[in-house]
């Protein structure tokens, strides 16, 4: 998988963290760095650290089911983007302007279990992770520190966009590794 698929891959997990980010900028009175910083830092790090796991959960059981391990990423990244979809659909999800530590963990933890599943298929692809999870941390970082600044700016209007885009880009490479490993694509 090359630089260029990785970093479309960081982009579209890094859209809940994004949306999320936003909300938090929305519910600021005032911009805080310090507040962005923080948020960036939690959603950059457990987007990394979970396709780590994932990527070793993956290469222990790959034996099992190397057969059909193109179809596993497919089906994972397919499902993960259209709840994506779905979620960018829904109600919006109302986040108070405090941090505590318990918050950020549950917000970063809910926000990167799409990154696990990530890992498994990395696992499969063989994908030398990690300057992919790194590119995926740093992707997430970037990205939430600048929806706190878009949220405390711009308002509502971009969070279902953000969740939207995220879910359509990860459905179109599952359906990328699909098609590659059927021949379709070189």
């Amino acid at each position: 998988m090359g630089n260029l698929a990785l970093l479309i891959i960081a982009i579209g997990l890094s859209m809940d963290a994004f949306a999320v980010a936003i909300s938090k900028g929305l519910s600021m009175r005032r911009m805080s760095y310090k507040t962005a910083l923080i948020t960036g830092a939690f959603f950059g790090g457990f987007q990394a650290l979970m396709p780590l796991i994932g990527f070793v959960l993956g290469t222990r059981f790959e034996s099992y089911i190397t057969a059909i391990d193109h179809w596993i990423a497919f089906i994972l990244l397919s499902l993960i983007g259209l709840n994506m979809i779905k979620e960018s659909r829904g109600p919006c999800e109302i986040i108070e302007d405090r941090f505590n530590l318990k918050e950020m963990v549950t917000l970063s933890l809910a926000t990167s279990i799409d990154a696990l599943a990530i890992g498994v298929t990395f696992a499969f692809l063989h994908v030398d992770i990690l300057p992919a999870v790194s590119m995926i941390g740093v992707t997430t970082f970037v990205f939430s520190f600048l929806g706190v600044k878009i949220g405390n700016v711009f308002g509502e209007c971009y969070k279902s966009r953000a969740e939207l885009a995220g879910g359509v880009i990860l459905i179109l490479m599952g359906v990328k590794i699909l098609l590659e490993h059927l021949g379709f694509l070189g």
